[in-house]
């Protein structure tokens, strides 16, 4: 990434080729996607050896990696992995449940819908799974672990050792579970004590064997162990897990609270950005995530484009940032949509903690945690729909919000847009940019961007413009847009290059 000697030519990540790896839940031709199958969240746990999705309809599915186990590989060897090593990774289908369902608020005449907004992976024990997942109300906690389901298999009495034509009961495999007679008839208590006492063996020992139960199959059982609720007047856009392993946060458009994860009636406001008076309203929460190693660091974002970072060790209420990341706006540029662009939609921290990368729905930006006068670099993403913007906020397409996702080595991030198409661009000077659909057959274009210094940032320091603005009105494949098909949510596999994306209701997995 920036400042670790990667951002010259010279030092620029290698060109990546990306393949097409799985697709779940591939449409047929003409096939009408239900509005409850669409999906809405994507996350990988910490290994990367299990995806979990969730979509409109309330539903959590889970992947578990499968050619890892086929090579050996444990969790231990993928953290020892060198990064650089590419394999095609294989997902499998684990499980799912119904994680929500559709509420309705009496109080305030108001419809909940069942709707998955956020995934959040906890920590592993025992062999157990733990993640969160939330709808605009209410948080639940579960837990999915293997089951072994004991069955009976020997429950019959000893043929061999039955005597006279008293009635014993058939062996399991039989059909029927009545006891039948030597002689052709049946008994209608299989268990009664005449079929007992009449299967005593010549010696006078009693024949009956003890039922036995063996463990040879196992069932996924999901359970939720707590519900988080009653806290959020608003609609709760993200949720986070601490690095401590024991709290979490929840945000709304006003508020951002602090839970105990075994704690589920009681949580703390950190974060509360409403006025005294409503119209004195500026900006809303968009975002927020945890430090990834800092337990007392969060970060959030605004629907003004900025970016706080809260450290909650200066008091109990947040109310005030350690710092603030915004861009300077250029004179002269101001117009209608202005601020409806800025707002930004996701944020998320570098693996190590000392980058965050912001998507705004024209750009991606990188910033810097020790430098808060600007992003040390810009991505251009839909700078070739700006002529559009009248369209886009007439059909509503302008308040899309494009999730953003970055490597687990830093060097590259990713986007979706319209057409179901995602982009990625290598963070250093001289990288190049991919653009592929999401489809067994992506369609590529690699452009070659040598960094430049921005003219509106020249002033400051470490600057970057990354990615030729593109001013026609098609995409960057030559492809009228279709805003109709639209790539809001994707993941990046965290020590690998692997991406998961969601196109309506599929789920492409790509690799490099």
């Amino acid at each position: 990434m920036l400042g670790r000697g990667e951002g010259t030519a010279a030092g620029a990540p290698q060109q990546l080729e990306w393949k097409f790896s799985q697709v779940f839940g591939e449409r047929a031709a003409g096939e009408e996607v239900q509005e409850v199958d669409i999906i809405s969240a994507i996350e990988f746990d910490r290994t990367g050896n299990h995806l979990a999705t969730g979509d409109r309809g309330g539903r959590v599915v889970l992947f578990e990696r499968t050619d890892t186990k086929d090579h050996g590989g444990n969790r231990m060897d993928l953290e020892r992995m060198d990064y650089s090593i590419s394999r095609h990774p294989e997902f499998r289908y684990k499980t799912e449940f119904q994680s929500h369902e559709p509420e309705f608020d009496y109080l305030k005449s108001l419809e909940i819908e069942e709707k998955i907004n956020k995934i959040r992976w906890c920590q592993t024990a025992n062999g157990a799974l733990f993640l969160l997942s939330t709808n605009d109300k209410t948080i639940k906690f579960w837990k999915v672990q293997e089951k072994k389901v004991k069955k009976v298999c020997d429950l019959n009495v000893d043929l061999s050792g039955a005597i006279g034509n008293g009635p014993v009961v058939c062996s399991s495999t039989s059909t029927s579970s009545k006891p039948c007679m030597e002689n052709g008839g049946c008994n209608g208590n299989p268990f009664s004590y005449s079929s007992i006492n009449t299967s005593l063996t010549a010696g006078g020992v009693l024949s009956l064997r003890l039922p036995v139960a063996n463990n040879n199959e196992t069932n996924l059982a999901a359970k939720c162990r707590r519900i988080y609720a009653h806290a959020h007047d608003y609609h709760i856009n993200s949720i986070s897990n601490n690095s401590d392993g024991e709290t979490f946060i929840s945000a709304d458009d006003l508020r951002i609270n602090l839970w105990n994860l075994e704690i589920s009636n009681q949580s703390f406001n950190i974060v509360d950005v409403k006025p005294a008076n409503m119209e004195d309203l500026t900006e809303v929460i968009t975002s927020a995530e945890f430090h990834p190693t800092h337990c007392n660091m969060l970060a959030y974002s605004s629907s003004r484009g900025s970016i706080r970072l809260i450290d909650m060790r200066q008091s109990a209420l947040c109310d005030t940032h350690s710092k603030l990341f915004e861009e300077q706006e250029v004179p002269g540029t101001r117009s209608f949509f202005t601020e409806i662009i800025a707002s930004i939609s996701d944020i998320k921290f570098a693996k190590d903690g000392r980058y965050i990368l912001s998507r705004d729905y024209m750009t991606l930006k990188l910033w810097d945690v020790n430098m808060d006068s600007g992003p040390v670099a810009t991505f251009q993403v839909h700078e070739y729909l700006r002529p559009k913007l009248c369209d886009l906020y007439e059909n509503d397409s302008i308040f899309d919000k494009f999730e953003c996702c970055l490597s687990g080595d830093g060097i590259r991030v990713a986007t979706g847009s319209y057409s179901n198409m995602f982009r990625v661009f290598g963070c250093s000077g001289g990288s190049t940019e991919t653009t592929l659909e999401a489809s067994k057959n992506p369609m590529r274009r690699q452009i070659q961007t040598p960094s430049r210094p921005s003219k509106s940032l020249g002033t400051l320091p470490r600057v970057l413009r990354l990615g030729g603005a593109d001013t026609s009105g098609v995409d960057v494949n030559g492809s009228s847009f279709d805003f109709t098909t639209k790539l809001l949510h994707l993941a990046w596999h965290p020590t690998e290059n692997s991406l998961a994306c969601a196109a309506s209701n599929s789920l492409y997995m790509y690799y490099a």
